[in-house]
């Protein structure tokens, strides 16, 4: 009986270590290649999302820099307006005064006949109206100046609050690149993919396209081989925006640095009608790549990668754009 005991608390005991041992092995295990690679895929699209929202209030700025700078320059010919009606009605109250010729009494009592009288009665309300044009120029223009000071107050406002964003959304991006970096070293060696040789990187098979929409995919072709840039637009690296903003800058037109506004600002079109130059879109207009023909898009992926060109349908589309 006593030996059963010993058994029992024997086999008791190895239970319980095994239980305390076992979650330990497991949480040291090391991840598998396909796990890391899954969370290396979910990281680079999480911070590709962050990107093209930080780009998107980059723009945002730059807007509203340009909409205060306008604001600035109407505000200095108003401010001077405004100091011409308030001398205009300074003059005329201090002329009027002095003359007392203002007075309809004044005006009666004076000898000179009817006419006299009717040309003075002319003259006083001549007079009257040029005052009355004066001080309603005068509110006009003080007017004019207050709405103009208001917009732009409401811009430095807004501007202000953006830039704090704008700090906070690049404090979250290197945070998430040093993660999704040090994912990168774990499953392949080396945080970032080395930049293609200069020769390998030389553009081949260049498609024959006529036009802006040619000098567009030829910059593309270019490009490939270059790393990834958060926020670049060039020519030493590119985020998938910046690249193709930079493709159709080479072709004389102007995009906006965010996938989004990129949408906005291209004409829609179907997938039948895709062609070389067109712009593709992905993931809820997180990612953007420029369409070089027979399914094939040149893009710039994610963080750690290199431009490169692939088959259109890597991830979800959410439609297809025209530069115009």
């Amino acid at each position: 009986m006593s030996s059963l005991r010993n058994l029992l608390r024997t086999v008791a005991l190895v239970g319980m270590s095994a239980a305390l041992v076992a979650p330990t092995a497991a949480a040291q295990a090391e991840p598998s290649p396909a796990d890391l690679t899954r969370r290396i895929e979910t990281s680079s699209a999480e911070l590709e999302r962050v990107v093209e929202s930080y780009n998107k209030l980059r723009e945002e700025i730059k807007t509203n820099e340009a909409a205060a700078a306008r604001l600035q320059a109407r505000i200095g010919p108003l401010e001077q307006q405004v100091e011409q009606s308030r001398a205009d009605v300074a003059e005329f109250a201090s002329t009027a005064y002095k003359s007392g010729g203002l007075r309809t009494a004044d005006a009666l009592l004076r000898p000179g006949g009817s006419a006299a009288l009717l040309d003075r009665l002319g003259t006083i309300e001549q007079l009257t109206r040029q005052r009355q044009e004066s001080i309603s120029g005068f509110t006009a223009n003080q007017q004019r100046l207050l709405d103009e000071k208001t917009s732009l107050d409401a811009t430095l406002t807004r501007q202000a609050a953006q830039a704090r964003q704008l700090a906070a959304g690049k404090r979250q991006i290197e945070q998430d690149l040093a993660k999704l970096y040090e994912l990168r070293r774990q499953a392949y060696g080396a945080a970032t993919e080395r930049p293609a040789p200069k020769a390998a990187a030389e553009p081949k098979n260049v498609p024959a396209v006529s036009g802006a929409a040619g000098k567009a995919v030829r910059y593309a072709f270019g490009a490939i081989g270059k790393p990834y840039k958060w926020a670049g637009e060039g020519p030493d690296g590119y985020d998938c925006s910046g690249l193709t903003l930079a493709s159709w800058r080479a072709a004389g037109k102007s995009l906006p640095h965010s996938a989004r506004m990129q949408w906005s600002a291209v004409a829609h079109i179907g997938r039948s009608e895709l062609r070389p130059g067109d712009l593709i879109f992905y993931s809820g207009l997180g990612h953007v790549a420029l369409y070089v023909g027979d399914g094939q898009v040149i893009d710039a992926p994610s963080a750690g990668r290199n431009v490169l060109k692939r088959g259109m349908n890597m991830m979800s589309i959410h439609g297809y754009g025209r530069v115009r």
